[in-house]
């Protein structure tokens, strides 16, 4: 929303409203508190946590998000050239499985797997960019927030799917 006043002065005002996330503020604040619970733009909310910070208490259920594709070997063991074309071509939003990289001390699996996201999302990946190194986050987890945003986050959509990457380029369908 754009708003232009003219004062008597005839100085030109231009207020204009932001649409989109805070990044630096939120960013900010999970880089000091280690944690932070948002809700996205379909009312949902988040909680994204510092990978140092996770224990097994809080749970195997998180995804690391990624907003960039050089991030993949900090998280994951080296896989085939095939694995990284199918995650750098991937036209939807998508959940992958692969073995966790053994410099990881504690890490959430699933059966051996943790799961990451590659956010292409311009304000996610902008939010991503903030922090500066993966993050963790768990969707849907119903707890209370002050901080709200109307972006939508990706991986909510009808149309996310979930493939495991194979060290030797082998690739699973999960949900497709």
């Amino acid at each position: 929303m754009l708003f232009i006043s003219r004062l008597a002065s005839n100085n030109l005002i231009i207020f204009v409203k932001k649409t989109g996330l805070e990044l630096s503020d939120l960013a900010k604040k999970l880089k000091v508190d280690g944690v932070l619970h948002l809700k996205e733009g379909n009312g949902k909310v988040l909680t994204f946590l510092k990978p140092e910070d996770w224990d097994s208490s809080k749970g195997e259920d998180w995804i690391f998000l990624l907003f960039d594709m050089f991030q993949i070997r900090t998280i994951c063991e080296p896989f085939s050239e095939v694995s990284l074309d199918v995650v750098e071509y991937a036209s939807k939003a998508t959940i992958y499985h692969s073995t966790p990289n053994r410099i990881l001390k504690a890490t959430p699996t699933v059966q051996g797997n943790l799961k990451f996201s590659l956010i292409r999302e311009p304000n996610w990946n902008k939010f991503l960019f903030q922090l500066a190194q993966p993050v963790l986050v768990k969707l849907d987890t119903k707890e209370n927030t002050q901080f709200e945003t109307k972006v939508v986050f990706p991986l909510f959509g009808p149309n996310v799917k979930e493939l495991m990457l194979g060290p030797e380029g082998d690739v699973k369908i999960i949900r497709g």
